[in-house]
């Protein structure tokens, strides 16, 4: 039995039966035998129906707000943002999948040679609950119109999204079993990418997840595609508009209740200006209003549960035994759900939990620069590398640290990290490997093939 719970009040929202093995097996067949007609259908064809994903999302964007906030503890607002965020991603290739796929002529001795880009088959993605309809949808969408089908695992506590989701693209005219959600706890993926019928496997998770699912499916020949959470720094120079990257820096950690993988975690500021920017973010995250994320006026709800709370209070904890100290928040509210207030650590350092694992929830890590050099050292000094953001009034030069300095797959100057469907998302080493979104993401699962006419 999967369980949904609301963190707000940690009562359970809804039972799920869990597929058996048998029903997995099942789905998958029919998802397969979907691809064999799916794959010729035409692009235009397949771009109505993505368009019609898009209209079903805004058309029903309260009830899928809702849902997501109840069963995760998204502030309703982001939650409508969300849902926006997945219709754009449809559209973006509903207008663009065929031009991104287009076949490449290529000059050879051949009368002609060319590279051609053809579906792979079913597609597993095992997603997570942080952002439960846009990670689904930002795989979904090109993977279906590059001719591939999917199969969904989705987090057990967002069950409802998971079938949701499924019921959006029925909804739209896709055919039954274009895309479908397998309802199965962790301990059951390795049967379904162990199917034969699975050709390749997305996963965003935790760096075990990820070593998990990478380990089996490379044993049996499947590609993945990794997105594994970050712990990503925002360097502060002595010239940066302290004010604006103060107001953006405190936005980035609190999206999600802090609960993103490209939320800003770690804020290294040179120490020329670090007191003013450490009495700024202070000022501006002691605003910051946490409780019923169905009430607008708050701009955080809870963690996503009871154990994920007590984990991210754990690493507050270590990080004050080893010298980091708390000048906001840092206690467990006695109040029902699954809630942590906005907390800041500063003198944090390597070594500390805030600095070396990645914080996912409402706590800021301060960490004191001797300069510009030292800060781009300690911003790199990370086994994570998905996401990180530089704030300075030179632009050339922030745009040079982004270009050549800072080591991840996602570098913004004046600006806080955010996908876009325009743009490639994904990390480099713990943070994993591949592509989503742009031209990218949609032939991470494609055959590349050569064609080559004598």
């Amino acid at each position: 039995m999967l369980t949904s719970i609301n963190p707000v009040n940690n009562l359970p929202v809804k039972n799920y039966s869990e597929y058996t093995g048998e029903d997995c097996d099942k789905i998958i067949s029919l998802v397969d035998d979907s691809f064999e007609k799916w794959k010729v259908e035409s692009f235009a064809y397949r771009s109505g129906l993505m368009r019609n994903a898009a209209k079903v999302l805004r058309s029903n964007s309260e009830d899928y707000s809702l849902l997501m906030t109840i069963e995760m503890g998204k502030p309703i607002a982001q939650s409508r943002s969300e849902v926006e965020k997945c219709a754009w991603v449809c559209e973006y290739y509903a207008e663009n999948a065929e031009k991104f796929l287009n076949d490449e002529i290529i000059k050879t001795e051949a009368s002609k040679s060319f590279v051609t880009y053809r579906p792979l088959g079913v597609i597993l993605a095992v997603m997570p609950w942080n952002f439960p309809f846009w990670q689904v949808f930002r795989f979904a969408a090109p993977n279906l119109m590059a001719g591939n089908t999917g199969l969904l695992k989705h987090a057990s506590n967002v069950s409802g999204c998971a079938l949701a989701i499924e019921d959006i693209f029925r909804k739209a005219g896709f055919p039954k079993d274009v895309f479908r959600s397998l309802l199965i706890s962790s301990k059951n993926v390795k049967g379904v990418i162990s199917n034969p019928k699975v050709k390749a496997v997305t996963l965003t998770g935790s760096v075990p997840a990820g070593q998990s699912v990478a380990a089996l499916a490379g044993s049996l020949i499947k590609k993945t595609v990794l997105e594994l959470g970050g712990s990503d720094p925002y360097v502060i120079l002595e010239d940066a508009d302290l004010e604006m990257a103060a107001k953006s820096c405190v936005t980035s950690r609190l999206i999600n209740a802090g609960q993103s993988c490209i939320a800003a975690k770690r804020f290294i500021i040179v120490e020329s200006v670090y007191d003013e920017f450490e009495k700024l973010y202070l000022e501006f995250m002691s605003k910051k209003k946490m409780g019923d994320p169905l009430d607008e006026k708050n701009d955080l709800g809870p963690q996503a549960s009871i154990q994920l709370r007590n984990e991210l209070h754990d690493q507050v904890m270590r990080s004050v035994k080893q010298g980091a100290e708390i000048i906001l928040g840092g206690a467990i509210p006695k109040i029902d759900g699954a809630f942590y207030p906005p907390t800041i650590l500063r003198n944090v350092k390597p070594g500390m939990a805030a600095f070396d694992e990645e914080l996912f929830g409402p706590v800021a890590a301060l960490i004191k620069a001797k300069n510009e050099d030292d800060a781009i050292d300690l911003a790199n000094r990370s086994i994570f590398g998905l996401g990180a953001a530089i704030f300075t009034k030179d632009v050339k030069k922030g745009e040079q640290i982004a270009k050549e300095k800072l080591d991840a797959g996602c570098c913004f100057v004046n600006d806080f990290v955010k996908s876009d469907p325009r743009l490639p998302f994904g990390g480099i080493k713990e943070s994993g490997y591949g592509r989503e979104l742009s031209p990218f993401g949609i032939k991470e699962f494609v055959n590349i093939k050569t064609v080559y006419v004598k």
